[in-house]
């Protein structure tokens, strides 16, 4: 059975001037010579992406789009029609959002969380920025402090909205950022706090006591390392702080206030540095 919107694993049946037929249940699936890897012939079996082309022909090919069925992506819209907005998603047909599919409404340019579906009375692949029909709802949500794949989604006034392991939707918060990140990448993470509807709050850092601890520990190493002086204060960007530390500004932070508390260092208008008795 072919799977409309998914990879699929077919053999190559024959050689055309315009490319390869591969064979499926549901028919033969043309391969555009554009697409055919280097070294690969007839009777080879071949991983496509099947959809629908711009004239609804089911069409395979070997680029790799930014989401398939069922999944959710952030695309960015690329334009406009009567009927609808076009999404780019990694394949030379965009991906349709239909009005009606529309949160609110979208603007060439917009970047949005995006969930790919089968329509059935079509039979083509749309997407909609209506997620709540798509969201998980009947599985126990991740706890807190459970290490999850966090897909970034659209910035917004308090930070990134982001998709949490493919079903639910939570928030990145500006505090809580201190590497650059870019609206459709994916990265690890941590859940800070479970809402009551199920949506979460996320951390790019576990949040814990222990990680304090270590985090101490590593800027007393790195002190050490450079003499006794780090040229950081509660003031730094979070840019600085990660590049020079590795760690969140709120974990620098907190990590610095312990050491402070235990007398291992001073704190200076400009920087911070290890205490006499060190």
């Amino acid at each position: 059975m072919l799977h409309l919107g998914d990879y699929n694993y077919l053999e190559i049946l024959r050689e055309l001037d315009h490319g390869y037929y591969l064979g499926s249940e549901d028919g033969d699936v043309l391969l555009p010579r554009k697409y055919i890897p280097e070294g690969v012939h007839v009777g080879d079996m071949i991983t496509v992406f099947v959809y629908r082309d711009s004239e609804d022909r089911l069409i395979a090919t070997t680029l790799e789009p930014k989401a398939k069925v069922d999944q959710f992506a952030c695309l960015q819209v690329k334009d406009i029609s009567n009927f609808g907005a076009f999404m780019e998603w990694g394949l030379e047909k965009d991906l349709f959002v239909p009005y009606q599919n529309q949160h609110e409404p979208l603007h060439v340019g917009q970047w949005a969380l995006v969930y790919v579906y089968l329509d059935e009375s079509s039979d083509r692949l749309v997407g909609s920025t209506k997620l709540a029909p798509f969201l998980n709802y009947d599985d126990m949500p991740p706890q807190e402090g459970e290490e999850v794949q966090i897909l970034i989604g659209p910035e917004k006034a308090l930070g990134y909205q982001v998709m949490v392991n493919n079903g639910f939707l939570g928030m990145l918060y500006r505090n809580e950022i201190f590497k650059p990140l870019q609206s459709g990448e994916y990265t690890q993470g941590f859940v800070k706090k479970v809402r009551k509807d199920n949506r979460l709050d996320v951390s790019l850092q576990k949040q814990s006591y222990d990680e304090a601890l270590e985090a101490a520990e590593a800027i007393l190493a790195k002190l050490k390392a450079e003499g006794g002086t780090l040229s950081l204060t509660d003031k730094s960007s979070p840019e600085l702080i990660y590049q020079t530390l590795g760690m969140s500004k709120k974990t620098f932070k907190k990590a610095i206030g312990a050491l402070y508390k235990r007398g291992d260092v001073q704190l200076l208008p400009d920087s911070v540095s290890l205490s006499p008795k060190n």
